[in-house]
């Protein structure tokens, strides 16, 4: 009889020693997880985006990106921008007022994600004039004339979703 209860205190004792064992090593990992970083640093540390990042501080627009937001991007990668006609990248980082309309029609306030763009027919953007947005066959989403090609990058401050093409805002209001 006390062998048998040394038996089930020994296994009770091993037991509670597993249990504690493992929250102290689960505790770490949550603590350590990432932070994730806002809209301007998140495009600030992927090559992809080099073009973007310099247009984004031409135009003064970083501090914005780093606010509370949230906020929803529709960033043009670099190869966006070599669409362009040849110069047009240039010409505009020495053109802030004109640079900061084209990034604020990619910046729509609030987070869409993918499902909610799937939902509406056009965002307002921050520039105050609507971007279209449809849904292809296929699932395939466009904004504007841009196609989407990865959706629902998270960031701090909102959502960023990789285009692949400079969206420019309709005539009247780029002037």
């Amino acid at each position: 009889m006390k062998r048998l209860l040394a038996i089930v205190l020994c296994c009770a004792l091993c037991a509670a020693m597993l249990c504690c064992g493992k929250k102290k090593k689960e505790e770490p990992k949550q603590e350590g997880a990432p932070a994730l970083g806002s809209i301007v640093e998140i495009i600030s540390g992927d090559g992809r985006y080099t073009t973007l990042a310099t247009a984004i501080d031409a135009a003064g627009l970083a501090e914005t990106l780093k606010g509370e937001g949230p906020f929803t991007m529709f960033a043009p990668i670099d190869s966006a921008f070599a669409k362009m006609p040849p110069g047009t990248p240039e010409s505009l980082l020495q053109e802030p007022a004109t640079l900061k309309n084209i990034l604020l029609y990619h910046l729509v306030p609030g987070k869409l994600m993918a499902a909610d763009l799937g939902k509406i027919p056009a965002a307002a953007t921050l520039l105050g004039v609507p971007v279209p947005i449809m849904t292809m066959p296929g699932g395939k989403v466009m904004i504007g004339d841009a196609t989407v090609v990865i959706a629902d990058i998270p960031a701090r401050n909102g959502v960023i979703h990789v285009i692949d093409k400079v969206l420019l805002p309709p005539e009247k209001t780029a002037e």
